[in-house]
């Protein structure tokens, strides 16, 4: 099997929130002084790491942390708006049956988290790091691989944004880009992926396809 070990992103990766994220983020733009995305500029948006996303909006790095704990503090309210990309508990199913550990590393709060996946699915999750700083992710891959105990090369990061391929880079394992996320592909390409997941289940088929 190539790779033992599976860590996803959650929002954009295994659950469709993005429509819910870009509202809910206007919606706090005046709260926390900030300019609001327009319509006309989602797509530009989309293509920008979150650094640049940030700059771009006018968003103070100190805020950061406040408006990461509202948006989860309104995930919880939210939380039956936002539902798991089709085919997510099936992929789920098929690589835990194979024998590959699952891990969560998220900037969402596990609660959060557990009302989209539902109590079967969380059943499934070995390794859960939570609530993670936006650009904090890297030292919770690295706490994954240590619980885990499998090798960077034995382990594969999904996700959907430019941070989650810096992440992967730093913590030496590779990384696969889903096409249906926030960041559209393309964006990703100048960091050189492992893998590029246009459906569901193309990720059991590299997951656990022989080396």
């Amino acid at each position: 099997m190539r790779y033992k070990l599976v860590i996803f992103d959650f929002d954009g990766t295994l659950a469709d929130s993005f429509a819910w994220f870009v509202r809910t983020a206007n919606s706090l733009a005046e709260r926390y002084r900030f300019r609001p995305v327009e319509d006309g500029e989602l797509d530009a948006i989309r293509a920008l790491g979150a650094r640049e996303v940030v700059r771009r909006l006018g968003i103070s790095r100190w805020k950061l942390p406040l408006i990461a704990r509202r948006m989860r503090q309104l995930k919880a309210r939210d939380g039956h708006e936002i539902p798991l990309f089709p085919g997510v508990d099936a992929m789920l199913r098929t690589l835990a049956g194979a024998g590959v550990e699952l891990a969560i590393v998220t900037s969402n709060a596990r609660t959060n988290v557990c009302r989209v996946l539902g109590p079967e699915n969380e059943r499934l999750i070995r390794y859960w790091e939570c609530s993670a700083s936006l650009f904090g992710k890297a030292p919770r891959f690295r706490r994954v691989l240590r619980a885990s105990g499998v090798r960077p090369e034995e382990a594969l990061c999904i996700g959907d944004e430019i941070r989650d391929a810096e992440a992967a880079r730093a913590a030496g394992v590779d990384f696969g880009v889903v096409s249906w996320g926030y960041t559209p592909p393309a964006s990703l390409a100048a960091h050189e992926p492992a893998a590029l997941f246009t459906s569901v289940d193309e990720i059991v088929d590299v997951v656990t396809a022989r080396k």
